[in-house]
């Protein structure tokens, strides 16, 4: 499959129909290297990747079902153990967050975007390798707690993807793509004259 086809055809996989394998070291290394090379103004490196596999999903699981239980003290044992459960939905979950540098010349937004360009990146080349995913935030992304507990500064740095990486357990079906007649025009130039003020 040529790069143009991987890209024509790339799908979310829910994290319900993911099952094992996920990519094994060598998969995984190139996912990751592959997900790194996007655009990054001033070299920055703005973001980190942290791989958790079963014994982290478990250890994230438990804090995530406390959080919950503090938040929703009525909670039943089911929805708890669906809280416990969130990390653990797919064989390999890599937690994505973005070192922002408020300090620095480029601004902050564009550091967001090139964070936001690795978790598209990862989706990319786990489908490229044979595998699947899914990105997700969730209500664990804006939790101050969630991101210490991941050993993250909450002041600076920002959980902006769980990126959910396994096998799919079926095709998924294609979803509606946008009409490219209704979202990209050719634009060269403002209309009539009145509509730009001299200076």
């Amino acid at each position: 499959m040529e790069a143009i086809d991987v890209l024509l055809t790339r799908r979310s996989v829910v994290v319900a129909n993911q099952i094992g394998p996920g990519p094994d070291d060598a998969a995984l290394e190139k996912i990751l290297r592959a997900a790194t090379r996007v655009p990054d103004h001033g070299k920055l490196a703005p973001w980190r990747i942290q791989i958790l596999r079963d014994q982290g999903q478990a250890a994230l699981g438990d804090l995530l079902a406390r959080l919950f239980v503090a938040q929703y003290p009525q909670a039943n044992d089911k929805q708890i153990a669906f809280e416990r459960q969130r990390p653990q939905r797919a064989p390999l979950l890599l937690v994505v967050a973005t070192r922002l540098r408020h300090d620095h010349k480029i601004p902050v937004m564009e550091q967001m975007l090139s964070g936001g360009a690795v978790c598209m990146s990862l989706l990319i080349a786990a489908q490229a390798l044979g595998y699947c995913g899914q990105w997700l935030t969730e209500w664990p992304a804006y939790r101050p707690e969630v991101a210490r507990f991941l050993g993250h500064d909450p002041e600076t740095d920002k959980i902006i993807g769980f990126l959910y990486l396994g096998s799919r357990a079926e095709a998924p079906e294609d979803r509606p793509r946008p009409d490219l007649a209704e979202i990209v025009s050719e634009w060269s130039g403002p209309v009539g004259a009145d509509t730009v003020e001299r200076v």
